[in-house]
């Protein structure tokens, strides 16, 4: 029996954050300002136009917010570009198994397009993804769950037979209220999702398949 996986990006498939935290702290002091380590882990995982209000204050205007956001993700993408990037411990085997064994994947990430793509080349797992759900696809961040729903609406799938994998709190509750299963990956948080593991590694053979054959009440 397989159905659908809807994959976050950022702290699931792959390990983005040492860049993204490069890339605010060079931008944001050309801004004129700092921000600390805590604080950005904070806003790690939201969209850029929920975290740039915080920084730059109530009266930052619209094109300000844009310049600011266009100008890190830039800086992000070179990052990327210049070092590469490496899958999470048993992220690239999982999308390679689930894709022989003709489960339909989609990344469901509110990054923008132009940085989810860019990490997609960098990891070599395009092939494998039927769907691919950016920042640009969507008007809501996680918790809600907009996301995933138009990633299983994009493939065809009824949210009873997707399954999210994703590594952050807010983006198990969106699953919950998308009625998806979901597994959670994480050795720093406490995840309220189905399966909970420190890394993909742990994940037994079956855990996907068990998951769709109990669906959500």
């Amino acid at each position: 029996m397989t159905g659908a996986v809807l994959w976050d990006l950022d702290g699931t498939l792959v390990d983005s954050e040492g860049y993204h935290w490069r890339a605010w702290q060079q931008i944001v002091a050309a801004e004129g300002f700092s921000i600390t380590h805590d604080e950005f882990l904070q806003t790690f995982g939201l969209r850029n136009d929920e975290i740039l209000p915080r920084w730059l204050g109530p009266g930052a205007t619209p094109a300000r917010i844009a310049a600011v956001a266009q100008a890190k993700e830039a800086l992000y993408r070179k990052l990327v570009h210049e070092s590469g990037l490496h899958a999470l411990p048993g992220a690239a085997e999982w999308v390679h198994r689930l894709a022989r064994q003709g489960w339909r994947q989609a990344i469901a990430s509110s990054a923008p397009r132009d940085n989810v793509e860019a990490m997609i080349d960098a990891l070599g797992l395009r092939a494998c993804f039927d769907v691919t759900i950016a920042g640009e696809d969507v008007t809501a961040g996680k918790p809600d769950p907009q996301v995933f729903l138009t990633a299983a609406a994009r493939l065809g799938a009824p949210p009873s037979t997707c399954i999210v994998v994703e590594d952050a709190a807010m983006g198990i509750e969106a699953a919950r209220r998308a009625r998806m299963r979901s597994i959670g990956v994480s050795g720093k948080v406490r995840l309220a999702a189905d399966c909970v593991v420190s890394s993909l590694t742990e994940l037994p053979q079956d855990a996907f398949a068990s998951l769709l054959a109990h669906p959500c009440p």
